[in-house]
This record gives structure tokens, C-alpha cells and sequence, in this order.
């Protein structure tokens, strides 16, 4: 969508991990000169989409939902059970805002403000967490130095009971301290999410939402220390 600006990051992590990758804009499906139904994946990118002034992936959401050819086109492409999603920051506040059209995310939440009142930019240590996620599978308790860019991914649930649901069995990633505790507390929890909630997944798995971005950092070149025996390619 207008504003999102890391496609080409994540299309070179996708290449290097021997997907074939398509570059989709919203207005080629908008006009109907693409579709979903040829896809197994579809990656919602990171970036600003409308520069942020309708709300955080608020606006890209409602180009899908408020057109009733495109909104059926999502429904069936997240219906189908062979296919993945990924959302990454904007893209991850996009695909909060499309839940309704995404079976098995009816506990997620909205991302709002960061508790900092400011845009967050750094290295931040993310665990990965035992979940149902395709796109994650035999990385559990891995810790990560990954890039953070945001300044609304403060993890907004609608109630106690769907925070209890995602932190017990749908929390894909964290924020963690350098001690590999649960970051509760800022600068090692970046927007104050509950529980240091960095990422989620839905019920079978199937679609991950995120707020850091591993696509900047899968060359070990794009960190700021790494150890010597991990060659090229970062975790």
C-alpha cells in the first residue's frame, strides 16, 4: 500500500530462503489485475501506510474491508488451509484490523500508541515462545537481537480474557530482558505491551502478526555484533 517501504528487504529474505516472490501492490488488486487465489503466501510489509494519519495499518485495512470484491478475495484466500500469512510491524497493525476476515484471531488485539508517546528505533531481544505458528516451528527459545521501527505497537486487547488467551497459547514472539525475563518495562519492553507481547499467531497457526522486523536483520552483516561461527545468514 502507498507508504509501506519494506518490500524490497523482505522480498531478499524471502529469496534467500528459496521462496518465490511476488511484489502485489493494493491498487493491482484493487483494479483486478491481480489476485490471491494464485498465492500460497501473502506477506503484509512493514512501513507507514498513509503515513499513519488514519491510525496505525488502520487505513490499509479499510481499503480491504469497505470494498466488497477485495474484502471476499481475503476471506476465501485466509479460509483456505494451505496457505500462510505474515504481517510485519504496519503490516502486523494491518492484519490486527483485518481479524474479522481471518479465521481463529478473535482473541487479537488492536496496536496503539507506544506508552513512550515517541517513534521507538533500535535492537530489541525477542524470544520466541512455544505457539502454533507454521513460520516458526523448531525455533522455540530462541533469543534474537531484531530491529524495532514503530511508534504505535502497544498490543490493545479487548479484555482480560483475550489477553489470557494469547499469552497462554498464541504469543509467538516477546520482548525479553538481557537476563531472558519477560520485559515489562521500557527500554527492554519498547511500547508496553502486556506480557512483553511481540508477536502472535492464530489458532491453527497458519498467520503470524509481528511488530519487529527480522526482514532488516537476516545478514549478520546488519548486526551490531554477532558471534564468529554464524557465517552469513543471522537466526
Amino acid at each position: 500500500e502507498q507508504g509501506v517501504n519494506g518490500q524490497r528487504e523482505m522480498a531478499a529474505t524471502l529469496d534467500r530462503a528459496g521462496f518465490e516472490a511476488h511484489d502485489v501492490h493494493m491498487s493491482d488488486l484493487l483494479q483486478g489485475g491481480s489476485r490471491l487465489d494464485g498465492y500460497r503466501g501473502a506477506i503484509a510489509c512493514g512501513g507507514f501506510s498513509y503515513g499513519d494519519v488514519l491510525g496505525a495499518g488502520e487505513g490499509w485495512a479499510k481499503t480491504i474491508l469497505y470494498h466488497d470484491r477485495v474484502r471476499e478475495m481475503f476471506a476465501e484466500f485466509f479460509a483456505r488451509p494451505d496457505v500462510f500469512g505474515l504481517g510485519v510491524c504496519n503490516g502486523c497493525q494491518m492484519l490486527a484490523a483485518l481479524r474479522e476476515l481471518i479465521p481463529g484471531t478473535e482473541t487479537w488485539p488492536k496496536f496503539l500508541r507506544n506508552r513512550s508517546d515517541q517513534f521507538e528505533a533500535r535492537l530489541s531481544l525477542v524470544e520466541v515462545m512455544p505457539s502454533p505458528s507454521v513460520l516458526l516451528t523448531g525455533m522455540v527459545g530462541s533469543r534474537l537481537p531484531i530491529v524495532i521501527a514503530h511508534g504505535e505497537g502497544r498490543a490493545a486487547f479487548g479484555s482480560p480474557e483475550a489477553l489470557a488467551t494469547c499469552d497462554a497459547s498464541l504469543t509467538a514472539l516477546r520482548f525479553v530482558t538481557n537476563r531472558g525475563e519477560v520485559a515489562e518495562r521500557y527500554p527492554a519492553n519498547p511500547n508496553g505491551s502486556p506480557r512483553g507481547i511481540a508477536g502472535l499467531c492464530n489458532t491453527d497457526g497458519r498467520v503470524t502478526i509481528m511488530m519487529p522486523h527480522p526482514e532488516r536483520v537476516f545478514r549478520t552483516a546488519q548486526l551490531s555484533w554477532h558471534p564468529d561461527d554464524w557465517g552469513e545468514c543471522s537466526p
